[in-house]
């Protein structure tokens, strides 16, 4: 639980959209509130007349840090807190200690990738339940918010990343799914293993899931976990048995769910995130016939996976959110001939290994942003006879000139795909950004 905070001064790190939540909560409260952030939101004004400050560090009174998801865990203002003996705390561990009995219970999701995907299929399936329920974290919906609702929910599916968990001390989820694990943010956890750590605190609460195909969640998980896989179901799992996703888990006994070739977006990641929600759903009693309908109105994110144009038997394909190898590799397998559209900020991960395994469809690349020569690197010793193209504009033209070049590489029956395995902050405003550009660029290019 929370201290008494009224009059107490609080620091929230970051005035966006988790730091604008924990801010809001906070005054509710009665705390003073220091908000610090790199610059200043023009929309802050709201929390300006309701009595928060700004400043660049840390008060001497402080009483607690609030910190936003994104924040490295090094960072000196928490070396500051840590000396003095302020307790931070994350997102999700503030919106824990807010809650009020009886509380929704929360149905947590991570992973390197398909977060967003596997926690929206989860809202679909427990609604299709008949539960009041809400995807939060990530996902346009603070949890925070979520949890002071006057309206009370029946479930929340929580996505957690690794920054949040990171910070979340006491949450205990009713149950917590790990989808796979990759090298990712290690620029900001500083090693792979601080980065599993932080990921395997989503299996602190009553029942832990994980992937039993990704080799590091296998490795990692407890003893008594319900595990997934596309393979045949054993005791304690779900899987995939005669095209149909199955359920041996939770007192099943092969049980039926759904068929695979419905699951949408199409490809193998997406039958493992369809699987990880339906373990949660059956975690939660929701029943069989609910995590089929769920599933099946279901309606994809953008930038997953997305086909934005077709001309000339060419497909444009968008999926900006792989934003690291793991997710990239994901969409590269499922096509059998590419053009890759690649490159932008990679954290400090390796492409080489993905390149290895993909280099065999690729039938060209174009490369953009700040990490471009990196991937061009990879290209050169691992898939040498691939035409490579690098562009070195980053105005806003360059998603254009990317396009471009990849429609004078690509034939009838290729897929001209962005997985760009690297983040987008380099050129974009967001990964939705970069997609909007090249979906735009596509149609203008190839009409």
């Amino acid at each position: 639980m929370l201290p008494d905070l009224d009059g107490r001064t609080v620091v929230v790190c970051g005035a966006r959209f988790a730091g604008r939540a924990a801010a809001r909560a906070l005054l509710d409260l009665g705390a003073r509130v220091v908000l610090i952030d790199r610059s200043r939101p023009d929309d802050a004004g709201d929390l300006l007349a309701a009595g928060a400050v700004f400043a660049d560090e840390l008060p001497p009174d402080t009483a607690l840090v609030v910190t936003s998801p994104g924040w490295a865990p090094d960072h000196p203002l928490f070396a500051a807190a840590a000396a003095r003996g302020v307790e931070v705390i994350g997102e999700l561990e503030f919106a824990w200690r807010l809650r009020s009995e009886p509380a929704a219970p929360w149905l947590a999701i991570t992973g390197t990738n398909g977060k967003t995907t596997t926690v929206r299929m989860l809202e679909a399936i427990l609604r299709a339940a008949g539960l009041r329920a809400l995807a939060v974290g990530n996902v346009g919906v603070s949890v925070i918010d979520a949890v002071l609702d006057p309206v009370p929910y029946d479930a929340l599916a929580v996505e957690a990343s690794s920054y949040q968990l990171h910070w979340s001390s006491t949450v205990r989820p009713a149950a917590g799914a790990l989808l796979n694990l990759a090298p990712d943010h290690l620029d900001l956890h500083g090693s792979m293993a601080a980065y599993e750590e932080a990921k395997t605190r989503v299996w602190a609460g009553e029942v832990a899931i994980g992937n039993a195909d990704d080799a590091r969640v296998a490795r990692l998980l407890p003893a008594d976990a319900v595990t997934f896989t596309l393979g045949a179901p054993a005791a304690e799992q779900l899987g995939v048995r005669d095209g149909h996703l199955v359920s041996r888990a939770f007192g099943d006994e092969d049980v039926r769910l759904i068929a695979a070739g419905e699951i949408r977006p199409s490809g193998a990641h997406n039958v493992a995130n369809a699987l990880a929600a339906a373990a949660l759903a059956r975690a939660a009693r929701v029943p069989a016939d609910a995590i089929a309908a769920g599933l099946r109105a279901f309606v994809p994110d953008a930038h997953r996976n997305q086909v934005v144009h077709s001309s000339g038997g060419i497909t444009w394909v968008d999926d900006s959110k792989a934003t690291n190898p793991h997710a990239a590799r994901a969409s590269l397998l499922a096509y059998p001939r590419v053009v890759w559209v690649a490159g932008g900020q990679l954290k400090g991960v390796d492409v080489s290994e993905l390149v290895a395994e993909v280099g065999d469809r690729l039938v060209g690349a174009v490369l953009l942003g700040e990490d471009r020569a990196a991937v061009a690197t990879s290209l050169a010793r691992h898939a040498p006879n691939v035409p490579v193209i690098v562009v070195d504009t980053t105005d806003d033209g360059a998603m254009t000139e990317v396009v471009r070049a990849a429609a004078g590489l690509a034939r009838a029956g290729d897929t001209v795909l962005l997985a760009p395995a690297a983040a987008s902050y380099d050129m974009f405003s967001g990964y939705a950004a970069r997609g909007d550009a090249f979906a735009g660029a596509a149609r203008e290019v190839a009409p």
